[in-house]
């Protein structure tokens, strides 16, 4: 598995607006190939947005990277300072500590 984290700050659109964009697009993401789970994260405090993915392996996450949902998020201009970052997983500690629980 591997984990890839997003996030951004939001310029020029509010926090409303931009929950009801992640809604339009939420299906589309969830239809992904390879992706296990995706959650929504929001910090209105610090102006932080973004998801954290989880997918069946790096080349599922590549593969995202290139479509055509991930460049228009990457080029908003109402997403300012994109950072994307993503992780290996130990699955063996993971599994003894319950993380991700329900993933097979």
């Amino acid at each position: 598995m591997h984990i890839q984290i997003i996030t951004f700050s939001l310029k020029g659109i509010s926090e409303e607006d931009y929950a009801k964009l992640a809604e339009s697009v939420a299906p589309a993401i969830a239809a992904m190939p390879g992706l296990i789970s995706k959650a929504w994260l929001a910090n209105s405090e610090t102006n932080t947005y973004g998801g954290a993915y989880i997918w069946q392996d790096h080349e599922a996450m590549e593969a995202y990277t290139e479509t055509d949902i991930y460049k228009a998020m990457a080029t908003n201009p109402h997403f300012e300072g994109v950072t994307v970052k993503d992780f290996a997983v130990l699955e063996n500690p993971t599994h003894i500590t319950l993380g991700l629980a329900g993933v097979a």
